[in-house]
């Protein structure tokens, strides 16, 4: 199957419509702009109508006009600058309710994860973090803070884990140049995709671990050396990174490790809820303890 969409659009050309052939060159020109457009919208612009656009995208092969309106948005996923997203955002909501839209962008992005996640990959994935020696999670930028909260429980759970955060080679290297054949590297990136997210995750492949790759697409350049890829969609034209996807993708593999490792967990988590306790980490905690104390006095 041919997926890129120029090459699709070229060894068409010849049985392109007048119409088609002025949707042809607007996307070849304009693919940037076109792929945050409704099949309406692009055909106003290009001066068709919204069937023949519809239509144009059958022509070439895709099953409908969103398949070839992912094609153009995978062709610019790592290319939109801060402020290119901030003009693509405003003109997507126009005078829309902006809590209405921004949050089924969300609700659109889990259900595009949920349809497009590797069941396979997953499980593999959890069965690779149960079996680790040792546990690394990288994440910098905005996804370093879905990468620390994983890494906060599983270091609960296991207590191996290494958190990589730092853009810094030599801060990165010297956490992980121990790693081995026996761990799992956990690398975490989203458009605009981290270079240093890309090394070190090739690093840990030639060291002989085991590499789960979470990010957006196939086309992520974390995907080469990925012995897993889960997908979790993200939104590349959004103000700010849409990680909502991610997360939840994120709590299904936490919530899975503690069912496959379930009477282990719980005697870990009965041990710490005994320390929080002893200790007065949490505030009612403090408060009930407290209680008891008047009601010996009395």
């Amino acid at each position: 199957m041919i997926s890129n969409l120029l090459v699709r659009i070229d060894m068409s050309r010849k049985d392109f419509s007048k119409g088609q052939r002025r949707i042809a060159s607007y996307i070849e020109e304009h693919y940037d702009t076109a792929a945050f457009m409704t099949a309406a919208k692009l055909g106003e612009v290009v001066g068709v109508s919204e069937s023949t656009v519809v239509r144009f995208a059958a022509q070439i092969g895709y099953d409908g006009y969103p398949y070839l309106q992912k094609a153009m948005q995978e062709m610019i996923r790592d290319k939109l600058n801060s402020i290119q997203r901030i003009e693509v955002t405003t003109g997507r909501i126009g005078d829309d309710d902006v809590v209405e839209t921004v949050l089924n962008q969300d609700i659109d992005k889990i259900k595009r994860t949920i349809e497009e996640l590797s069941r396979e990959d997953f499980k593999k994935a959890v069965n690779a973090i149960i079996n680790a020696e040792n546990i690394y999670v990288f994440g910098v930028k905005s996804a370093s803070h879905i990468a620390g909260f994983f890494a906060y429980y599983l270091d609960l759970i296991f207590g191996n884990v290494h958190v990589l955060d730092s853009t810094s080679k030599t801060t990165t290297y010297e956490k992980l140049f121990r790693i081995s054949d026996k761990d799992v590297m956990i690398g975490i990136s989203f458009p605009r995709y981290s270079t240093m997210a890309v090394d070190a995750m090739n690093f840990a492949h030639d060291r002989g671990a085991e590499v789960i790759a979470i990010t957006d697409s196939m086309i992520s350049p974390l995907v080469t050396n990925a012995d897993e890829v889960l997908l979790a969609r993200s939104d590349i034209a959004s103000v700010v990174d849409t990680l909502v996807a991610p997360l939840s993708l994120i709590n299904a593999l936490l919530v899975d490790i503690v069912i496959e490792r379930k009477e282990d967990i719980i005697h870990t988590f009965s041990e710490l809820e005994q320390v929080w306790k002893e200790q007065n980490v949490y505030a009612l905690d403090r408060g009930a303890d407290n209680s008891e104390d008047d009601n010996n006095g009395r």
